[in-house]
């Protein structure tokens, strides 16, 4: 069996004042993979990306990506690696240009690679094409989570996490992040999708896991989410 791009041996992370925000979780991610976190609020999902992604530093337990040890590195290094995360709060400079945000993604790549990923994100997004030039603070908040994520795929990633990508959007947007989901998807680009629409993940991942006060309750392929989506929802959401 392949190598997992991404493998988690019995994480437990301690969060100060809330006792354990994560309790011996354990799952792997092959290549090519979509995998949806779910869970209501609290359950511990963006908690487990900041783990991954090297913010916050787990009590016990090792996670590997491509095979390589990553637990206890600073984010940076993470990020070099390939695997990048994109957060709810977007983290955008939005004093700055559309244009510079996604420049700023590809700062450590060569110009050419640079235009290339430029002109990828693009068909994307062609919104963000049409406003460039525009000042990111002005941009509607779909279009700044647009932003979020095309700047994150400048850095050409081998692993994104998306930290609820449609939270508080308008069902329409939420379309069209779904629709970028499947192409990004089709490209063969490993994902960590978390989410609370289950509607929205079922069209989107491979895989899921279900959490609640920190720990993995459920997990499956798409079509066992497909099938339990409505007893999920009752004693996990509700």
């Amino acid at each position: 069996m392949p190598d997992p791009v991404l493998e988690a041996e019995n994480i437990s992370v301690l969060r100060v004042g809330r006792g354990l925000a994560l309790r011996n979780l354990k799952f792997r991610i092959p290549a090519n993979c979509t995998l949806g976190v779910l869970g209501a609020n609290g359950a511990g999902k963006s908690t487990l990306l900041d783990t991954i992604s090297g913010f916050l530093r787990p009590e016990s337990g090792t996670i590997r990506f491509l095979g390589e040890r990553i637990s206890g590195r600073p984010p940076h290094e993470i990020t070099r690696m390939g695997l990048v995360q994109v957060s709810q709060a977007r983290d955008l400079f939005t004093n700055l240009s559309v244009s510079d945000n996604l420049k700023l993604g590809a700062f450590v790549r060569g110009s050419a690679e640079a235009r290339q990923s430029l002109d990828r994100v693009f068909e994307y997004f062609p919104r963000l094409a049409e406003r460039q030039r525009q000042t990111a603070g002005t941009l509607s908040g779909g279009e700044q989570q647009m932003l979020a994520i095309a700047r994150a795929l400048m850095t050409e990633p081998k692993l994104l996490l998306l930290d609820e990508p449609s939270a508080g959007l308008s069902p329409k947007l939420v379309q069209e992040i779904e629709k970028m989901l499947a192409r990004l998807k089709a490209s063969n680009l490993s994902m960590i999708l978390v989410e609370q629409n289950l509607t929205l993940a079922a069209k989107v991942v491979d895989r899921f896991l279900l959490m609640q006060s920190g720990e993995i309750v459920a997990q499956g392929n798409v079509q066992e989410l497909s099938q339990k989506a409505a007893e999920f929802l009752e004693a996990h959401y509700i």
